[in-house]
C-alpha cells in the first residue's frame, strides 16, 4: 500500500511539474485569447494534479501514524516532509497570488525527494527516553525547514527578476507579471520571519529535552553547531529587515547562507553518514 501510494504521488508530482511549464509566448498571428485560454487550463489541471499528489502523500504520512508503516527518518525522508510542507504554503498562497512558475520547481522537487526515499530510506530511534519534548522539537524544526525552503524558493524567483531588471530587460525573468516584486519580497520574508520562530521553539524545546537526558542544554556536536549558526544568521537578517530595511541581494544572501545552514543540521548530516559513510 505505501509503494502505491509513494508512486502515484511521485508520478502525480512529475505530471504537475510537466504541466505548470511555463507557455513559450505565441507568434504573431495567433488568436491571443485562444492562447490564454489553453494556459487557464493547463493552470486549472495542473493545481487539481498537484492537489492529488499531496493527498497521496500525506496518506502515506498517515499510515505512518496509524502504524501500519515503520518510520524512517534519514535524510530523504526529511527531505519529503520538507517539500511536503512546502507545497503546502505553495498551495494556500496560490490563492491569492499568481506563483504559477513556482509551481513546476516545487512539484519537480517534490517528486525528487520521494524519489530519494526509496534509494535512501534511512532508520532513525529516538534517544532513550524521547517523550513529548523530542517529538515537539523534531516537529518544529521539520516545519521550520519547510518555510524556509519555501522561502528560499521565493527568495531564488526574486533574486532572478532584480538580474533582469539591472540588465534592463523587457520582462522580468520567472516572475508572474500579475504578481508585484513587492509582494514576492513581503512574502518570502514573511516565510522567513515564521520560520525563524518555529525554529527558535525548536531550539528551545531541544535544549529542554537535553536538560531532562543528559544535564546540559546542548551537546557540542555538528548538529548544534550548525543549528545555532543557522538561527544567529537569521536572527541578523531579522533585525537588519527590521532596524536597517535591509533588501535586495544583502538580505538574499543572509536567507541562502542561514539555509544552507540549516540543512547541514539534519539533512545533511544524514546525508553524509548514510551516502557517503554508509552508516
Amino acid at each position: 500500500m505505501s509503494i502505491l501510494m509513494n508512486g502515484l504521488a511521485f508520478a502525480l508530482y512529475m505530471l504537475a511539474a510537466l504541466l505548470s511549464r511555463p507557455s513559450p509566448v505565441p507568434a504573431l498571428g495567433h488568436a491571443e485569447g485562444a492562447v490564454t485560454g489553453a494556459m487557464r487550463r493547463s493552470e486549472r489541471w495542473s493545481t487539481a494534479v498537484m492537489a492529488l499528489a499531496w493527498l497521496a502523500q500525506t496518506a502515506t504520512f498517515a499510515l505512518m501514524l496509524h502504524g501500519e508503516l515503520q518510520p524512517h527518518f534519514g535524510f530523504a525522508p526529511a527531505l519529503s516532509v520538507t517539500f511536503w510542507l512546502v507545497v503546502a504554503v505553495y498551495w494556500v498562497e496560490s490563492l491569492y497570488y499568481p506563483l504559477q512558475t513556482l509551481r513546476s520547481w516545487i512539484c519537480l522537487l517534490a517528486a525528487v525527494s520521494m524519489a530519494l526515499t526509496w534509494l535512501f530510506p534511512g532508520a532513525f530511534t529516538p534517544p532513550e527516553g524521547a517523550g513529548p519534548t523530542f517529538a515537539l522539537h523534531w516537529a518544529m524544526g521539520i516545519a521550520a525547514y519547510g518555510l524556509f525552503g519555501a522561502a528560499t524558493l521565493h527568495g531564488v524567483l526574486l533574486w532572478m527578476a532584480e538580474r533582469s531588471l539591472h540588465r534592463r530587460r523587457g520582462t522580468v525573468s520567472g516572475v508572474s507579471r500579475g504578481l508585484p516584486l513587492l509582494t514576492l519580497e513581503k512574502l518570502t520574508y514573511r516565510l522567513a520571519g515564521v520560520g525563524f520562530v518555529l525554529l527558535t521553539a525548536s531550539l528551545i524545546f531541544a535544549a529542554t529535552f537535553s536538560e531532562e537526558l543528559f544535564g546540559k542544554p546542548f551537546e557540542f556536536n555538528h548538529q548544534t553547531v550548525f543549528g545555532i549558526a543557522a538561527w544567529l544568521l537569521f536572527a541578523v537578517l531579522m533585525a537588519g529587515r527590521v532596524f536597517l530595511g535591509w533588501r535586495g541581494t544583502k538580505a538574499l544572501g543572509w536567507l541562502f547562507t542561514g539555509t544552507v545552514l540549516l540543512m547541514l543540521t539534519y539533512v545533511g548530516s544524514r546525508f553524509v553518514l548514510q551516502v557517503i559513510l554508509h552508516r
